[in-house]
């Protein structure tokens, strides 16, 4: 089975087959729409074939169906049906969860995507829960985005930036009672100094992820 897997993110579109080890992307931005995206995407694997595709979206999702528009992408993101825009199953996640899934290990672990927004998932015992913490309140009328996405970076510059991550971490760990933090996105490379309980996760883990959830498919 070939599985493609397509991750959406407020930057840059992603994607990389199951029997390819590199990826490739292209430019999305906060105009772009899924119909945008998947021409795009269609225009650059051209005669490729492949079984299945799972899609990582910035946004929350049930049932396989975005069910709030993406905060950093263009509309129509809402209902959109991606196995009839490509014409095979297709698996729809929130983008967080698939890198979590990607980065699990074992125990309690909980997943930030320091990018151009937050993204959040939680992973027990195998079992992925999305989290929609981005736009939560955190402090002084602003929300966790406010401080540790691409905004926050910009408007406290790194050092400060930074102290904020350790923070937003502790607070979500405790709360969430997770045993360890994995930060992805690509802003995560950036921090120097890591929260207690945290590793640096690989991007990579995304694809990962994608793949594993067609595991237990036949």
């Amino acid at each position: 089975m070939r599985i493609l897997v397509v991750d959406v993110g407020g930057n840059n579109v992603k994607f990389r087959f199951s029997d390819e080890p590199e990826m490739s992307k292209f430019k999305s931005g906060n105009s772009m729409s899924p119909d945008d995206m998947i021409a795009q995407l269609m225009a650059k694997i051209a005669g490729e074939r492949f079984d299945c595709v799972t899609v990582g979206i910035p946004a929350p999702v049930r049932d396989n169906r975005v069910i709030k528009e993406p905060f950093n992408l263009g509309p129509g993101w809402v209902d959109f049906d991606f196995e009839a825009a490509f014409e095979q199953p297709v698996k729809v996640v929130n983008d967080a969860l698939m890198q979590a899934l990607g980065s699990y290990e074992s125990g309690t672990m909980l997943f930030l995507g320091l990018g151009t927004g937050l993204g959040g998932a939680l992973v027990f015992g195998g079992t992925v829960a999305p989290l929609e913490v981005a736009h939560m309140p955190y402090k002084d009328g602003k929300s966790f985005e406010d401080f540790v996405g691409k905004r926050g970076l910009k408007a406290l510059g790194r050092e400060k930036w930074e102290a904020a991550v350790h923070d937003v971490v502790d607070v979500l760990r405790q709360g969430l009672v997770a045993d360890s933090v994995v930060l992805g996105g690509g802003n995560a490379k950036r921090i120097e100094i890591l929260p207690p309980h945290t590793t640096i996760g690989d991007n990579a883990n995304a694809f990962a992820g994608g793949f594993r959830l067609w595991d237990d498919s036949s």
